[in-house]
């Protein structure tokens, strides 16, 4: 980023912080406070291990300081401000969720569009809070758009500040479905004095699998018998016998699919759990970052500052909020908008912002401020003089 460029965003972002008042974390003086100022060249300084008293009143220090970057602990410590981690005195930290679209499955970067890598974000943000609240019932939930290409979730529920990484570690594992157990999924209960293996359907994992399996089940009841039999068959290990078993069961004892029952069918029916198992984990886990939430030291973006990437805003959300939220109209700063400024660059652009698609040529061009300052931030274009 060339000087004139540096010095313009910086400037602007000073112009932003000096509009806002910045809402803090809970126990703010607990935590570690780090930001990455504008620094010459190519490379970014960062600057850490200060505490909110460090810091001095926040808007002033963000209105004077302006930086690129702003971060704040997910770790309560005695003292945060503390040189070193050893010295901070490490109390407990909040259960962070970090969900990027560079780490999705099927979103290859280098082909797919900010707003297409954007919406298939909010799909998984969706399944992760799915989880949040039906699988684990957490209570005290932050849900704040990154500013870049992400979400964070910040859990902050007193059962869970305590935790260390390999418990962390866990929840990562089951929300991400690694190394999904299919037996694990199934109980062994007494029904009059016999007993039966079943689905277990009251909650997590295994009533993913069990709902799967009723509309799985539902589905083939509207085939023909041949149409049936050809579709259980794509599953591995189901051939015509077995698929001519299952459908059997299926047709003889609709109430043993109700109850999740997996021997009703004998093991064709065991295979078709397993392998529905394995799509509902595919489709249904929530593919968060795990470094992210396994660190219990980790900093995390602070919710009302700019992005340093993409000049745009890091969005708290409240959960009723969340459907119709648009990044690329919601998280554009009111400061930005308004006024033109010209920009160069080496390519020809397009950028959706703001409801507006602004077309950017390879040379200069006169834009609105909101596109050109993104633009400027993702290195993608730089401040030209104004006429």
């Amino acid at each position: 980023m060339d000087d004139r460029t540096r010095e313009y965003l910086r400037g602007r972002f000073g112009d932003y912080y000096r509009s806002v008042s910045l809402s803090l974390p809970p126990d703010a003086n607990l935590r570690e406070w780090g930001h990455i100022p504008w620094t010459p060249g190519s490379g970014t300084t960062m600057v850490r291990h200060r505490s909110l008293f460090d810091l001095g009143d926040v808007d002033t220090f963000f209105a004077d300081n302006a930086p690129r970057h702003a971060y704040f602990s997910a770790a309560r410590y005695d003292d945060p401000g503390a040189a070193t981690m050893g010295q901070k005195g490490w109390r407990n930290a909040d259960l962070v969720f970090d969900l990027d679209a560079d780490h999705l499955p099927g979103v290859d970067p280098e082909t797919t569009s900010y707003p297409e890598m954007l919406a298939a974000c909010k799909d998984a943000l969706l399944r992760l809070l799915d989880f949040i609240d039906d699988d684990f019932a957490f209570e005290d939930v932050t849900v704040v758009f990154s500013g870049g290409r992400g979400y964070h979730v910040h859990v902050r529920d007193e059962g869970v500040r305590g935790l260390d990484s390999d418990a962390r570690r866990e929840i990562v594992d089951y929300v991400r479905a690694i190394d999904l157990d299919t037996d694990g999924l199934i109980q062994t209960v007494s029904d009059r004095g016999t007993t039966k293996r079943v689905l277990r359907t009251e909650g997590g994992w295994g009533a993913r699998v069990h709902d799967a399996l009723v509309e799985y089940a539902d589905d083939l009841r509207e085939m023909n018998d041949e149409a049936a039999r050809e579709e259980l068959m794509k599953f591995d290990g189901i051939g015509e016998k077995g698929a001519k078993t299952i459908l059997g069961a299926f047709d003889r004892n609709p109430t043993a699919v109700r109850e999740g029952n997996v021997e009703a069918g004998g093991p064709g029916v065991r295979r078709l759990v397993s392998a529905l198992a394995a799509r509902v984990a595919a489709e249904d886990a929530a593919p968060i970052d795990e470094p992210v939430t396994t660190d219990t030291r980790r900093l995390i973006r602070l919710p009302g500052t700019l992005h340093g990437g993409s000049a745009l805003v890091v969005t708290p959300l409240h959960r009723d909020e969340i459907a119709d939220f648009d990044p690329l109209r919601d998280a554009v700063p009111e400061r930005f908008v308004g006024r033109e400024i010209r920009i160069e660059t080496d390519a020809d652009r397009t950028v959706e912002l703001n409801g507006e698609r602004v077309r950017v040529e390879s040379g200069r061009n006169t834009v609105p401020e909101f596109a050109g300052a993104f633009l400027m931030a993702r290195g993608e274009a730089r401040k030209a003089p104004e006429r």
